[in-house]
């Protein structure tokens, strides 16, 4: 992650005045690192109109971790642009119980066609960007938990190899160890 000073000296964070020196912006832990995912998804899914300020300034506002919800915004850029756009639009369509256009390229093209396409697409970008958060946040929450119980589960190991060992040398017998040249007969 880049340095904390370094972003808090940038010019164009300058605007959040204060809040911006927040210790709870740079932490990583479960809460803030799933609540900057979901943010930043959300927002990823929102058409496109200064994604990353906004995503800034919502993090700053839930408190959640900064590098990591404006890198989450990153799910939307130039490679996918249309496709999670085309995908809010269908998805709008649907909810609105509308047959969705094909993705012909002269009907999209074409500015008097856009007024039709609008509210199904805001509408579907709204609903994917509330599933797409959803999926992130618990899905960072999961992640953390299972590798948070992997770690437990390791040091356990550790310590009871370590206990098991502390009690054969207290009892004066070094343990058995096999190797595969003293399993062989000769």
């Amino acid at each position: 992650m880049p340095d904390p000073r370094t972003i808090l000296e940038s010019r164009h964070l300058s605007v959040f005045g204060k809040r911006i020196h927040d210790a709870n912006l740079w932490h990583l832990n479960r809460r803030s690192a799933s609540g900057a995912v979901a943010v930043g998804f959300f927002v990823a899914y929102m058409p496109p109109f200064a994604h990353m300020l906004v995503a800034a300034a919502l993090a700053i506002a839930l408190r959640v971790n900064l590098p990591v919800t404006v890198a989450a915004v990153w799910l939307n850029n130039p490679l996918t642009l249309a496709p999670i756009s085309y995908s809010a639009y269908a998805v709008g369509s649907l909810v609105m119980g509308v047959r969705p256009k094909g993705f012909d390229l002269d009907f999209w093209i074409d500015p008097h066609n856009w007024l039709g396409v609008l509210t199904p697409f805001l509408i579907g970008s709204l609903v994917c960007a509330l599933l797409c958060a959803a999926l992130g946040y618990f899905g960072v929450q999961a992640l953390w938990r299972w590798t948070l119980r992997r770690e437990i589960a390791r040091r356990r190991l550790r310590y009871r190899q370590m206990r098991t060992q502390a009690l054969a040398a207290a009892l004066g017998s070094a343990p058995v160890v096999s190797t595969p040249s003293s399993n062989r007969q000769t």
